[in-house]
């Protein structure tokens, strides 16, 4: 049996321990570092472990001890103020003795929207990791998970309750969130940035500052227990197309082995050019050296006082991820096509009712008059075919039919798209959806709806609100976590389906679906459902084609097919099919 030394035994640390803090040597340093080896030797839950202090590359940090160790507001880049401001992240300073990381730090500049976050107020000075760990030792080399945000690229942080990655951790995996710059703060191009790069490129500072956290990550996770060689990235709605920037970037190559998309939006279709986002950042101002002497707030302000002008439901904003010939190096739809999803493993999905919240907040459309005006808009040439599949025959049918083309047109044509071009690239991927109505109530879920159900975190409120939530919300919540943490730690989330009923013709109470691999948009009326499909051929599928494998995905033209979902169990209608030039 190997010696063990004096240190490896309990009440042997206790009396080195009393010795160090009573000796003689007792300057400060020295007596916190005594403190430390206590916090070291056993943690409130009464296991011993060696995770107490954290010696990252910038210096110590002191998290929060429990069956899960909190590390939070750890700083993966200097702060961007002053004439950093729109520019590349730079490295973190660092500090001397052991930093307290109890805390959140600072959220990143925003509108007021979300009253829940925890951070140190707002501030330039946000760019840090949380991390959530586990681990008992630092070599325990346990898969990663890193959350990106959404929230349209204007609101979010990584403080909100319902990322709190403990839940998740608890299920043996590491798991950090990051912050990362936001509105004109992350995006904004401009001819004056552009020319004072060594790249010729502005915009897309937001992802520098995600692309770094990923550095952070693949220098410093191993410390907390972690595996840099096995690291997924996850993300909602912006933070997914976020994501798929990053997939097609060489500046983020090799920095993550796997990805999960929620309700990917805004992918497989031409980006604003960097030509367009300068135009669009001159509007306000031409100096930037002006610019920059504002303060953080007005900034903020100059935004929400000028929106940028609404595009085509097939096109994207252009305070956006932007081509800028550099991190982004043309529109993803032409690498993706191209293979190169083929060394990525994907999840991605959405939930049942994507574009339920947008007749809400669309108070132009409302008659059928509107209605058709807003469909010729956003087809162009295609107006006819358009009112066949999308038309309507009174006023009351059209938040309905705006519900549908929002989603179809955000939603499930990006989810759909990422998969097929999966697909064609042999990679490993699967697809979900949730239909989950939370407290069993009487409206399918809407965009988001799904957050809480995939940190395990019901109880966080949510814009300022609790949200009911019964027994049946709460197996769903720890289905899809499980599954989630299975595909970091596998690469596969295994089928996973909870449901109540039947799937009849007549779709009522709770049902829900089981489907080949080539059944793609459905509706799920009353579904409790996380359903996983692989699209490789992989898992008994004997190498069959998805449906859509025809679709036009080259360097110089992609499709996009407009689907709408049928009130039955079979298959989507194929509607409308349009090409990008």
């Amino acid at each position: 049996m190997p010696q063990r030394s004096s240190l490896d035994r309990p009440m042997d640390r206790m009396a080195t321990l009393r010795k160090l803090v009573t000796g003689k040597a007792s300057r400060t340093l020295f007596v916190i570092s005594a403190i430390s080896l206590l916090a070291a030797c056993c943690n409130p839950a009464g296991r011993v472990d060696s995770m107490g202090v954290i010696k990252t590359e910038s210096g110590l940090v002191q998290g929060k001890r429990g069956d899960v160790h909190a590390y939070l507001g750890i700083p993966y880049a200097a702060a961007p103020v002053g004439e950093y401001r729109w520019r590349p992240p730079r490295p973190a300073p660092s500090w001397s003795g052991i930093r307290d990381a109890h805390a959140f730090g600072p959220d990143c500049m925003q509108p007021s929207e979300y009253p829940e976050m925890r951070g140190a107020g707002m501030s330039e000075d946000c760019l840090s990791v949380n991390v959530w760990s586990p681990a008992t030792r630092p070599d325990e080399k346990l898969p990663v998970m890193v959350w990106i945000y959404g929230g349209s690229y204007i609101y979010g942080s990584g403080s909100l309750p319902s990322y709190d990655g403990a839940a998740l951790a608890r299920r043996g995996v590491v798991v950090v969130n990051l912050n990362y710059r936001m509105g004109l703060f992350g995006f904004m191009a401009h001819p004056e940035l552009s020319a004072e790069s060594p790249h010729g490129s502005s915009g897309n500072y937001a992802l520098l500052d995600q692309i770094a956290a990923l550095e952070w990550v693949q220098r410093n996770i191993g410390a907390f227990g972690g595996d840099p060689r096995k690291v997924t990235v996850f993300g909602q709605s912006a933070g997914a197309h976020a994501i798929s920037a990053l997939i097609a970037s060489p500046l983020a190559d090799g920095l993550f082995q796997q990805a999960i998309l929620q309700s990917v939006v805004g992918v497989m279709r031409p980006m604003p050019t960097l030509k367009e986002a300068e135009e669009y950042g001159n509007s306000f101002g031409s100096s930037i050296k002006d610019m920059r002497r504002l303060p953080a707030a007005d900034i903020v302000k100059l935004l929400m006082n000028d929106p940028p002008p609404q595009t085509l439901l097939t096109r994207t904003k252009v305070l956006n991820i932007i081509s800028d010939g550099y991190i982004v190096r043309e529109s993803d739809f032409k690498p993706f096509g191209g293979g190169q999803l083929s060394h990525i493993r994907i999840l991605a999905g959405t939930v049942s009712n994507e574009g339920g919240g947008s007749s809400r907040s669309n108070s132009l459309v409302k008659t059928t008059l509107q209605w058709r005006d807003y469909l010729n808009h956003n087809f162009p040439g295609m107006e006819v075919r358009a009112n066949q599949v999308f038309g309507v025959e009174n006023d009351s049918q059209v938040p309905q039919a705006l519900t549908d083309l929002y989603s179809d047109t955000q939603f499930l044509f990006s989810t759909r798209e990422v998969l097929t071009a999966a697909n064609n690239a042999r990679a490993p991927a699967y697809r979900y959806v949730f239909s989950r109505y939370r407290n069993d109530g009487s409206a399918a879920p809407i965009h988001g709806d799904e957050l809480q159900f995939t940190f395990d975190n019901l109880t966080a409120p949510r814009r300022g609100r609790l949200q009911p939530f019964d027994s049946t919300d709460q197996k769903v919540a720890g289905m899809m976590a499980d599954a989630w943490v299975r595909f970091a730690k596998t690469g596969n989330p295994g089928e996973v389906t909870y449901h109540h009923g039947q799937c009849t013709k007549a779709v009522r109470n709770g049902t829900w679906i089981s489907v080949t691999h080539h059944t793609w948009e459905m509706d799920m009326t009353r579904a409790d459902l996380i359903l996983f499909e692989t699209t490789t051929g992989r898992s008994g599928i004997r190498g069959r084609q998805q449906r859509g494998s025809d679709f036009v995905l080259n360097p110089d033209t992609i499709s996009l097919e407009v689907m709408r979902y049928r009130r039955s169990c079979r298959a989507p209608r194929h509607l409308l099919r349009r090409r990008f030039p």
